[in-house]
């Protein structure tokens, strides 16, 4: 790609341009500096966290974030915590929790309490954890050293303002913010490390976009331990809204959810519009509320997209793009106000829009040469440093010829196949086997890896199967002689989180393969998609 000029974000299309220019604030460098300074500002005028009926203005969620610090500090051994495990979901303490750990310095890592103890294990070893954050002390086959605060014990905290020399380490840029773990294709979780430089400039650039200040009510849909949280905690506080926690269950039915919660700001993964269709409750004008509907984590249908915005005539409507490894999100494309505007793509998707304006893309066709259309490669202060194992980065990267590290002029490889038409990004699927399930990053290697481990299995595939609704399934697809399911399940389970568990396992002698030799994956998707 030598002496080809990379494509920089176009004109945006509203409010939104990144914080900063002349005489614009200086705009915080650390991810917790975006709270604390809503925090400086509203104090107990405006409320930062609602659960349930549990609400906290943003003074007392930063002296709940100060007293876990300091329970932080005081927990290592010897030395500050470099890297905290946060164990807690939909709770006070995993938020609370989520800006202790960047208060005291270190580095989230957040762990879903759903997952099975196995995976937990993996990644707190990968993560090199030293100290988890829970609270339960159930925390079966973590080897790592544990702080655990009960619904009581946090609400005891001592409460006042913040000691005006904090005795904790200062996060500098370029120290990492967080790590989330992605689905591998060698059977082990990936750590994709992001820095404060990363995440500050995706915050900087999405924070004033959506109109967000007291009073504005935005939904907490992602688990933590899916990158697109830290836009619903961030874009939420640095603004100065508050941020609404669903109930997991609420989350089946959205349209009574926005109603109930009085949501104005709505940002979830396109099949949960599908919940609200089956239930019937996606009726026109049905969520006056809204003001902002956000999508992002798969693609969205512009059938869905005509169907949501029906509902919510009010709402502004948003695609947003991006792999973990570009920080939440590096492209978006906002729907004209007038549906009759809106386009008409290829696939019948929604485009992905344009990238974000402080990165670079290039689209490299097959003979690695840039083209209108072909894989889509980013780079940029969104671009993270590189994989936690650095064995995960060759070929990932264009240009890294050998190195361990990326360099920063190095392209991040997302392995999404992407074209432009009439001036936007539409992303037309993968090149390779990695999946998307109701946002979810699968590598569908991983499972098969899982799958090779299970007693009696020679080999396995797994394909993402379209369901009688239309949205894709894990099926797997086993050979080996006494192999049963029920015991695969079971042993599956113990390893895997339940989005990655197969929905159904067919046994055969053996894999159908195609006249090279390999694994015919194509002859079995028909297959089981006429079977059904």
């Amino acid at each position: 790609m030598t002496g080809e000029a990379p494509l920089r974000g176009g004109e945006d299309d509203g409010p939104g341009r990144p914080l900063g220019g002349p005489g614009a604030p200086v705009l915080p460098e650390t991810l917790y500096g975006w709270f604390a300074r809503s925090a400086d500002e509203l104090g107990d005028t405006a409320v930062a966290l609602e659960i349930g009926e549990e609400r906290f203005t943003y003074a007392r969620l930063r002296e709940l974030a100060e007293a876990i610090a300091a329970r932080l500090a005081a927990a290592g051994a010897g030395a500050p915590p470099r890297r905290v495990g946060l164990l807690a979901s939909r709770s006070p303490l995993a938020y609370a929790g989520y800006l202790a750990i960047l208060r005291a310095g270190a580095t989230v890592v957040p762990l879903n309490p759903e997952y099975p103890p196995g995976r937990t294990a993996d990644i707190a070893r990968a993560a090199d954890l030293d100290l988890v954050l829970a609270g339960t002390p159930e925390a079966v086959g973590l080897e790592v050293p544990r702080l655990v605060l009960t619904p009581d014990e946090l609400m005891s905290l001592p409460s006042g303002p913040p000691p005006s020399d904090p005795d904790h380490p200062r996060a500098a840029p370029d120290d990492l913010a967080y790590i989330i773990f992605t689905s591998g294709s060698t059977g082990v979780p990936k750590g994709v490390p992001i820095t404060h430089r990363n995440i500050c400039a995706n915050i900087g650039y999405l924070a004033p976009r959506y109109g967000i200040g007291p009073g504005s009510r935005l939904s907490q849909t992602f688990e933590l331990t899916f990158d697109a949280a830290v836009h619903d905690l961030f874009v939420a506080w640095a603004g100065g809204g508050t941020l609404v926690v669903p109930a997991r269950s609420q989350l089946l039915s959205p349209v009574k959810t926005v109603n109930s919660l009085r949501l104005t700001h709505w940002f979830s993964v396109p099949s949960l519009i599908t919940f609200a269709f089956r239930l019937g409750t996606l009726k026109p004008g049905s969520m006056p509320t809204l003001r902002w509907s956000i999508f992002g984590g798969e693609p969205l249908t512009l059938a869905a997209a005509r169907e949501w915005r029906e509902a919510a005539p009010q709402s502004g409507l948003e695609v947003l793009y991006g792999p973990s490894e570009l920080t939440v999100s590096c492209t978006g494309y906002r729907f004209p106000a007038d549906p009759a505007d809106w386009p008409v793509t290829p696939n019948g998707t929604a485009p992905i829009g344009r990238s974000h304006p402080t990165l670079d893309f290039v689209l490299l066709g097959e003979n690695g040469r840039p083209a209108d259309s072909g894989e889509l490669c980013m780079r940029g202060p969104q671009r993270f440093p590189g994989y936690l194992d650095p064995a995960d980065n060759p070929g990932r990267f264009v240009g890294l010829d050998g190195q361990r590290r990326p360099h920063e002029t190095h392209w991040y490889r997302t392995g999404d196949r992407v074209a432009l038409h009439e001036g936007q990004l539409v992303h037309l699927g993968r090149t390779d086997h990695q999946v998307k399930i109701r946002g979810h990053r699968i590598e569908l290697g991983e499972i098969e890896a899982m799958l090779r481990e299970q007693e009696s299995v020679r080999d396995a595939v797994v394909l993402a199967v379209p369901a009688p609704d239309g949205e894709p399934e894990l099926h797997a697809v086993v050979s080996g002689a006494g192999c049963v399911p029920d015991r695969i399940f079971a042993g599956l389970g113990d390893r895997l989180p339940p989005y990655m568990l197969p929905r159904r396992i067919s046994v055969r002698d053996a894999l159908p393969l195609n006249a090279n030799g390999k694994t015919d994956r194509r002859a079995l998707l028909a297959e089981l998609t006429a079977s059904g």
